[in-house]
């Protein structure tokens, strides 16, 4: 397995892969330290992205994840209180390891989410 960050997302609602949900990617050095964005990507029409969030050489440190999930259950069609419950969904994560391979997964509902380390 290549080094690098990826992710996917499933719909649990649909039962398909979340389509176009927009992800910002942070890094912080040390906890104490401002979050620095350093990328935004958007799920392929699998759920994945077409590229790794980062390919390699990630600096060991704090990352955080926010999936834009209210916009991606409006485009849906899904009847949403307003505000919804769920927005954007932070994930944040350390990095020991700058070499290795780190895959997040999401689980989604309007109502709920799930996060895991994957392989």
């Amino acid at each position: 397995m290549m080094p690098g960050l990826t992710t996917h997302i499933l719909d649990l609602t649909h039962g398909l892969p979340a389509a176009h949900v927009k992800i910002n990617l942070f890094y912080q050095e040390e906890l104490s330290s401002e979050w620095k964005k350093i990328k935004t990507a958007k799920t392929n029409t699998d759920g994945r992205l077409d590229e790794p969030l980062v390919k390699q050489n990630m600096m060991p440190g704090f990352y955080k994840m926010e999936f834009n999930v209210g916009e991606y259950f409006r485009s849906k069609a899904i009847p949403l209180p307003e505000p919804s419950f769920l927005e954007i969904i932070p994930v944040q994560f350390g990095i020991a390891d700058g070499n290795a391979h780190y895959h997040i997964p999401l689980l989604i509902s309007p109502w709920g989410y799930q996060v895991y380390r994957g392989s």
